[in-house]
């Protein structure tokens, strides 16, 4: 564990974690704390960041485009380069894509794939399943705009990498052509908390404490089942999903999410890589480029995304690791 995760999950303990014990959940607070970050990453030489958050626009939120196409990964062979879709996390009622411009920049010059960062609605204004509609009409919109679906990863992190898993869960079975994969970090995939770590990892964790799960559920669930499998694919049959890869750090209380989710997954078929990084935060991927094993997961996460663009067989196997 770097200096530098010792002293990012130390301020997580004393200026996140207190907030998330208290009984009732202030959506106003968190949005206000995000909304006034301190510090914004520049965007990387040789891109462009084009914002869309016109009301009319069909497609809220912000790309990540090189500037010059021979910068795509597999823009000189035969296959489409990588479109990466990007779901940011927040409990479903607060973030947004400007305040995952770290995650979403790092896996984007890494992949080498332009990237779209969906801005949708958020709870309590709008509850399940508006998320999910806002990203099935995204992917929906990507295809229509002539992005092949073999091309797409969809990726997310926390509330945003339950989504991502929904997102495949509910194109698999509305008949839509599947993405080439999808990438979760740290995903809250069973808003009903009933995953061991829930309680085992509470203390552990510097960022929740395990209560607060179930509290932050209710603020998008409203009067919908947490058990739903549309906004918990845990409990979702997972069969005929792209590869998937998944992060998750070893002290998280949602290390059980990630965890149930590659078993469940792998047992229909579907081919996963899990990582269990020891005692890194929630989501640390969007630490980079200050924390060294945020780079490390980000270049990991890359070469999946590149990999699921190349041939059948060299997708990844089932396959967990401990990092």
């Amino acid at each position: 564990m770097s200096w530098q995760s010792a002293l990012a999950c130390w301020y997580l303990r004393r200026q996140f974690r207190p907030a998330t014990q208290k009984t009732e959940i202030n959506v106003e607070a968190a949005r206000a704390l995000t909304a006034k970050r301190v510090w914004s990453p520049k965007v990387p030489s040789g891109w462009r960041l084009r914002e869309q958050y016109d009301a009319s626009e069909t497609l809220r939120g912000e790309w990540l485009e090189p500037t010059e196409p021979g910068m795509l990964a597999g823009a000189d062979a035969d296959a489409s380069a990588p479109t990466i879709l990007y779901l940011h996390g927040g409990g479903y009622y607060f973030c947004s894509p400007r305040s995952h411009r770290s995650i979403v920049f790092g896996l984007a010059t890494r992949s080498r794939a332009p990237i779209f960062s969906l801005d949708y609605r958020l709870a309590p204004e709008a509850r399940f399943p508006a998320a999910l509609d806002d990203a099935l009409a995204a992917y929906r919109r990507l295809l229509a705009r002539g992005t092949p679906a073999e091309s797409i990863v969809i990726s997310g992190d926390s509330a945003g990498g339950g989504l991502a898993l929904a997102t495949l869960v509910a194109l698999r079975d509305a008949g839509d052509p599947l993405p080439a994969g999808g990438v979760l970090f740290s995903p809250w995939a069973d808003l009903g908390a009933s995953g061991a770590s829930i309680r085992t990892n509470d203390g552990a964790d510097p960022m929740f404490s395990g209560p607060a799960i179930g509290r932050a559920a209710k603020v998008y669930l409203g009067d919908t089942p947490a058990t739903h499998p549309y906004a918990s694919p845990v409990y979702a049959d997972l069969h005929g999903l792209p590869p998937l890869f998944i992060q998750v750090g070893s002290t998280e209380v949602l290390l059980d999410d990630a965890r149930r989710v590659a078993e469940t997954a792998r047992s229909a078929g579907v081919s996963v890589e899990l990582q269990i990084w020891s005692n890194m935060p929630h989501v640390w991927q969007i630490f980079t480029p200050f924390i060294p094993e945020a780079r490390r997961a980000l270049d990991d996460a890359a070469d999946f995304v590149r990999e699921v663009m190349g041939p059948r067989s060299s997708q990844p196997s089932s396959a967990m690791s401990m990092v």
